[in-house]
């Protein structure tokens, strides 16, 4: 399962999805989490509903993960495949919280 974790420092998630100047990637698989890569987001400070832009970059992601997002950003989600989850914290705190949940609902 790939991850994409929006955060505005690379420790914690802290940002709108559409406010998101970079993304960063996470593969979970056999009960191991593995940093990928960071990707930078064109963003412009000064408009609203860039979503669409961090869906599009993040299209090959099963999971996108922001503090929040918009009604419209999650049309596009569904549409594209990627799951859109709302929380806050730490990217390893907030991992972990994803994860946890995940083998729960699969187990």
């Amino acid at each position: 399962m790939r991850l994409a974790i929006v955060s505005s420092d690379g420790v914690n998630v802290d940002l709108h999805l559409g406010k998101a100047k970079s993304v960063y990637i996470y593969d979970y698989e056999d009960d191991e989490v593995k940093f990928i890569e960071k990707r930078d987001i064109n963003i412009d400070d000064d408009s609203k509903h860039q979503g669409n832009i961090v869906i599009k970059a993040c299209s090959d992601c099963n999971v996108l993960i922001s503090v929040k997002y918009g009604f419209k950003t999650k049309v596009l989600a569904d549409e594209v495949g990627v799951k859109l989850v709302m929380d806050e914290g730490t990217i390893d705190e907030v991992l972990q919280r994803y994860i946890d949940h995940y083998n729960f609902m699969h187990n």
